[in-house]
């Protein structure tokens, strides 16, 4: 009984160890062409081997040896596809990449955008970006004005899903404060009235 028990102990383990091993080794090539002898087997044990991670993809260097842009960042967050007026020079992004333009670039719209801000539509009308204004790929303006008003909004929306309610309780407050010292400073006055005559 003792023998068949370690024999099962050491078969499982022995299964356990090749499955193991299987799992790391790399995916087997290509068969060597007619004529080529065979790649000579590694003759690493098995726990000497590393699982390497996959490749990180790397776009290809520009003409000239020039870098590929960076990525932009806002916040952590990565930045929208489109133009954005900055230090008075328009920044495109654009599949993740960041560069200012260096020649005018044609909207999908047909909107033409100058390398100094100046933007026009397919009807001819001419407008000036503002610091800080945006134009997406397809054309559409949006000022920083309402980009700003529009993180307002999603900051209040967001305030009130994590902290219902606390909002009106704080105007609440605020009215409360307001009227105790409307009270207090007509108190005062009566007072002063009252001792001047």
């Amino acid at each position: 009984m003792k023998v068949i028990a370690s024999s099962l102990l050491l078969g499982a383990t022995l299964l356990l160890a090749l499955g193991a091993e299987a799992q790391t080794q790399p995916t087997p090539a290509a068969a060597p062409a007619q004529g080529t002898p065979p790649a000579p087997a590694t003759t690493q044990p098995p726990a000497a081997r590393r699982v390497l991670a996959p490749r990180r993809v790397v776009a290809p260097r520009r003409a000239g040896g020039a870098a590929t842009p960076t990525r932009a960042k806002v916040n952590g967050v990565m930045a929208k596809d489109g133009l954005m007026l900055q230090n008075g020079r328009v920044i495109l992004t654009e599949l993740g990449r960041t560069a200012p333009i260096e020649q005018d670039k044609r909207l999908l719209n047909g909107t033409l955008i100058t390398t100094k801000g100046q933007i026009t539509n397919v009807e001819g009308v001419t407008s000036q970006m503002g610091e800080g204004d945006y134009v997406s790929l397809t054309g559409r303006l949006t000022t920083k004005r309402e980009m700003v008003e529009a993180d307002s909004v999603r900051k209040l929306v967001a305030y009130d899903l994590k902290h219902p309610g606390k909002r009106k309780e704080i105007e609440k407050a605020r009215e409360k404060a307001e009227k105790e010292r409307a009270k207090a400073e007509k108190e005062a006055a009566k007072a002063k009235a009252k001792a001047n005559r």
